[in-house]
């Protein structure tokens, strides 16, 4: 999951972006309402976590904006003032979700988690391929019956593998969906997390490379060597 988080405070942004970092979520920060708007336009993210009083361009002006570009991304508003009419007029924008300050980190994580699943066309429950299955929800992979031990990024690249159904899908594309901003353009990490991907998911293999296109989850009878 791609998340941007839009704080000036700072100390607060960089504390969000840690904790759902630990939660296996690719996060951008902003700290001002221009960088926002920008990077909320630049790159297509499943959730904004967007503070309402910025510098720069409001939080109001970016949720508006974004909500009519059409864009799947699921905006949860932050703001220090937690009146009911507050709350009614942030929905009223067009957020998604609001969440007063100070909040329980937790119940940002469930939020921002259940706006995640509803920015994506929906899927099983349960991911599933071959005798291979991906619980989303649980962050749980096994093969054959047997548990599978992965990173957050080797997690989030079986995911998206998985949500493509068969579809190739390019280096770019995992890159922008697992990774974050900070990620330079020009490294091998995703061909080295599929690596490892590739030799603790076992045999018979069943991610497929597609020379010059990326990479696709098949059937254990069509796997490349």
């Amino acid at each position: 999951m791609r998340v941007l988080v839009v704080e000036d405070e700072r100390n607060l942004a960089d504390a969000i972006a840690r904790g759902l970092r630990r939660h296996g979520m690719a996060v951008d920060v902003a700290y001002d309402g221009d960088a926002g708007h920008e990077m909320a336009f630049v790159t297509r993210y499943d959730v904004l976590v967007l503070d309402r009083d910025l510098p720069g361009r409001h939080g109001d002006e970016i949720c508006a904006d974004l909500i009519s570009s059409d864009a799947l991304t699921r905006v949860l508003m932050l703001t220090a003032s937690g009146t009911v009419a507050d709350r009614v007029e942030g929905l009223q924008l067009g957020a998604d979700d609001y969440l007063g300050k100070p909040f329980a980190f937790d119940e940002l994580v469930a939020r921002v988690q259940a706006l995640g699943r509803r920015a994506t066309p929906a899927a099983p429950p349960v991911l599933t391929a071959a005798d291979l299955e991906v619980d989303p929800a649980r962050r749980t992979v096994t093969r054959a019956g047997a548990a599978v031990e992965l990173t957050n990024k080797e997690f989030g690249v079986l995911e998206q593998l998985l949500r493509a159904r068969g579809a190739v899908v390019s280096s770019e594309e995992l890159l922008d969906r697992v990774w974050d901003a900070n990620t330079d353009p020009f490294t091998t990490i995703v061909r080295v997390t599929m690596r490892t991907l590739r030799r603790k998911l076992g045999d018979p293999p069943l991610i497929d490379t597609v020379v010059g296109a990326g990479y696709r989850l098949v059937a254990e009878a069509e796997a490349a060597p």
